[in-house]
């Protein structure tokens, strides 16, 4: 019944956002059109989901607790201070269309409580570019073109020195071909939870490496700020989120949202005992 009390009248305002009786300013790229800058320039890319949104309004997440020290840098990120660094919002603003029941009234019911904190932050004078670069399978209701979509983001590290900075549950390209396309993966463990903290270490573990690796960061909200100080050094850095697990089930052909063994391995011994010994191998610092 709560839950009905929320839907309601976050169908009618989205309804009412979608016909332009509510004025809508901001404006995204599709995540083709996000693919393919990627793709074409090198540009470096920092994402923002529902959950930096929450952040941005003083609410916790799962893994990172509130700060008013976050929500503030967090803010100044998402209204896009830089031309090279690309900016990812969910792409919600004027049709959910193309998602499925379920997704589209998760983003309407996001949309009913946070729809002034994007239109507070955000920049109007950018057009931002599409979060769901990273999530492209999951909320679609038709998935037929997501096989073209993966084929074009594994390209984009194709032959190139790669180094994945992620935390110890996430397994980026551990049992599938994600980052088969690399010349090379090196990686950099973070912690599981509270990663902001750890920032000054994983930046000193990143900056040890030359400018000609790619950056590959899942490592949540510290994500945010690593991929803003990498960037300013003069580092490639892409902010992929949870792009390993969209993969999964795309592979899988999930019909929503799974579990992934592998997140489940956290010791030498599990990670063993699953057969990744090159994911160990591959791993060069742990902070």
């Amino acid at each position: 019944m709560r839950q009905k009390f929320k839907d309601i009248p976050a169908a009618i305002a989205y309804f009412l956002y979608e016909k332009g009786v509510l004025h809508n300013r901001i404006k995204v790229h599709s995540i083709d059109e996000t693919i393919d800058v990627l793709l074409h320039t090198e540009k470096s890319m920092v994402r923002f989901g529902d959950g930096e949104i929450v952040m941005i309004k003083g609410g916790d997440l799962m893994l990172q607790k509130a700060d008013p020290e976050i929500a503030k840098g967090l803010a100044e990120i998402l209204a896009y201070p830089h031309d090279d660094l690309i900016v990812t919002i969910p792409g919600i603003f004027e049709t959910l269309s193309d998602h499925h029941r379920d997704s589209r009234q998760f983003w309407k019911d996001h949309l009913l409580f946070n729809r002034k904190t994007y239109e507070t932050y955000c920049n109007p004078d950018r057009v931002y570019y599409s979060t769901f670069v990273s999530r492209c399978y999951y909320y679609a209701a038709d998935r037929s073109g997501c096989g073209a979509q993966f084929a074009k983001v594994r390209k984009i590290w194709e032959n190139r020195d790669i180094v994945v900075v992620e935390g110890e549950r996430t397994h980026n390209g551990v049992g599938n071909d994600l980052l088969d396309t690399a010349r090379s993966i090196e990686r950099i463990i973070c912690p599981p939870s509270d990663a902001y903290r750890a920032i000054p270490a994983i930046l000193d573990a990143c900056t040890a490496y030359g400018k000609d690796r790619l950056f590959l960061l899942s490592v949540g909200v510290a994500a945010k700020f690593l991929a803003v100080k990498l960037f300013e050094r003069g580092y490639r850095v892409l902010d992929i989120g949870n792009l390993d697990m969209e993969y999964e089930w795309f592979v899988r052909r999930a019909p929503g949202k799974m579990k992934l063994e592998k997140h489940d391995c956290i010791s030498e011994e599990a990670n063993r005992a699953a057969g990744y010994t090159s994911y160990l191998e591959q791993i060069k610092v742990r902070v």
